[in-house]
């Protein structure tokens, strides 16, 4: 398709109204009335990896897929804005991008519907008793505390608060959480540093108080993290308390373990921005935040069921088949 020429301003009347609304006929074919063809063509090329076209770009802006579309001849003239109007129509966003971890246990559907069947209350097809609980327990290492070499200002008018970027290292600690799933009730510790003695405190601390003392099991869900992986953590836990299962994730997993998700409520709540005078106040303050959040807090609504993890991998299977077709 020609592009036209220019209007110029010598032309007489007529010669300058028919190059406007020649102008105008085109603008309106891209802008307005595109053929159907090039807007899916356009949204294709949004839906390929930039490497793919051999651009030499992590990810495609709709400015960048406007100028991609004009090289390529797809359209004559684009802008980036009617770009965005159109991948919005499919809720297509080639410019954002989100981190993610293919199944590679190969026992992933077996492990994992265990933990989502625990959630829901039940264990190897039949629904939990009273007197038995579900526990989700991890550790967040390498919790820096940092003084700000200046005071951080609180929230005014026209602003939220301000915090000296420079600062001082205090030091870490390592923070370990167990998550009651079905009573939102939370143990937590602090330890110099994540390991198998550690992790044990945690293990008595919770082992150790009504009503899971005697409560007749209580289900650990753990990943395979140093301080509880293997068959080795299974002996040693089950071992010291007799009503305790250890249930293992699958590898790769930790999105299946809901105390990541107090995790990250910590870490907004209490640990950004990150302002300690030591140690100590660290500590302090995430424990006390812990007692804070008790009175709160209410069981996570959790809506992954063993249902949408066979959906999922199914899903991901058909994917994999059709790589190797």
């Amino acid at each position: 398709m020609s592009r036209g020429r220019r209007c110029r301003s010598g032309e007489d009347a007529s010669s300058r109204r028919a190059c406007r609304d020649s102008r105008s006929d085109r603008g309106r074919a891209v802008r307005g009335v595109s053929p159907p063809e090039q807007v899916a063509e356009v949204k294709a090329l949004a839906c390929e990896l930039p490497a793919a076209r051999e651009a030499p770009l992590s990810r495609w802006s709709s400015a960048e897929i406007a100028r991609a579309a004009i090289e390529r001849g797809i359209v004559e003239e684009i802008s980036g804005t009617t770009v965005w109007r159109w991948l919005r129509e499919d809720a297509i966003r080639p410019w954002s991008y989100r981190s993610w971890i293919f199944p590679r246990d190969p026992d992933f559907r077996r492990k994992a519907g265990v933990v989502l069947d625990l959630y829901q209350g039940r264990f190897e097809g039949q629904l939990l008793h009273p007197g038995e609980y579900v526990i989700s327990a991890d550790e967040k290492p390498q919790v820096q505390a940092r003084d700000r070499l200046a005071e951080t200002l609180p929230a005014a008018p026209g602003r939220g608060q301000r915090v000296e970027h420079e600062y001082e290292r205090m030091g870490a600690l390592c923070y370990l959480a167990a998550w009651d799933v079905q009573r939102a009730k939370l143990f937590d510790r602090c330890e110099p540093r994540s390991g198998i003695e550690p992790f044990g405190r945690l293990v008595e601390q919770v082992m150790t108080t009504e009503p899971y003392a005697s409560a007749r099991r209580v289900f650990w869900i753990v990943d395979n993290g140093s301080s509880h992986r293997g068959r080795a953590s299974i002996e040693r836990l089950e071992g010291t308390w007799p009503g305790l299962r250890l249930i293992h994730l699958p590898v790769h997993a930790s999105w299946l373990n809901q105390v990541e998700i107090l995790f990250s409520i910590v870490q907004r709540k209490v640990l950004q921005p990150n302002d300690f005078d030591d140690l100590a106040a660290a500590e302090h303050r995430l424990l006390a935040f812990g007692r804070h959040y008790e009175q709160i807090a209410e069981p996570f609504q959790w809506k992954f069921t063993r249902a949408d993890l066979d959906a999922l991998l199914d899903r991901l299977d058909r994917h994999e088949r059709l790589r190797a077709a």
